[in-house]
């Protein structure tokens, strides 16, 4: 089994309610509304294009999974996931990982085993500082 990472740094925001049900967004947008309560970090490094070519190539790869590590100060929070040859992986701006097998040119991936609501509520409010820095490390196999 081959290993792809990649990592992406974002950074919090007054706004993060980190809510949603089915959903874990980080964008490359400056702002965020209440709107956006899968949206757990702002002002990324990183979109779907940048990642890293053997990445991307490992997430189109059929049953591929993804391992993503959210680190926010001491703390940290696993996803795990599916990737597909479906997936485009066009999004300049945001990155969404999904619950559903629902694919848009913003997913990262699909049937993760967690959302936005799962996040522990200590991380949650670390990440209302606008300060605060946060890492998705992205880890692919395949």
């Amino acid at each position: 089994m081959e290993k792809y990472i990649d990592e992406v740094e974002f950074f919090g925001h007054p706004m993060v309610r980190s809510r949603h049900r089915n959903t874990i967004e980080v964008t490359r947008e400056p702002n965020l509304t209440p709107r956006g309560d899968c949206i757990i970090g702002v002002r990324a490094d990183k979109g779907l294009t940048d990642l890293s070519s053997g990445v991307r190539e490992a997430i189109r790869t059929e049953g591929s999974e993804l391992v993503m590590t959210i680190e926010v100060l001491s703390d940290t929070f696993t996803v795990r996931a599916a990737g597909s040859g479906r997936l485009p992986l066009e999004d300049a701006h945001e990155m969404v990982i999904r619950k559903s097998d629902f694919i848009s040119p913003r997913t990262l991936a699909i049937r993760a085993d967690a959302a936005a609501k799962d996040i522990p509520r200590r991380m949650v409010e670390s990440l209302r500082s606008p300060g605060t820095r946060g890492l998705l490390r992205i880890e692919v196999r395949v």
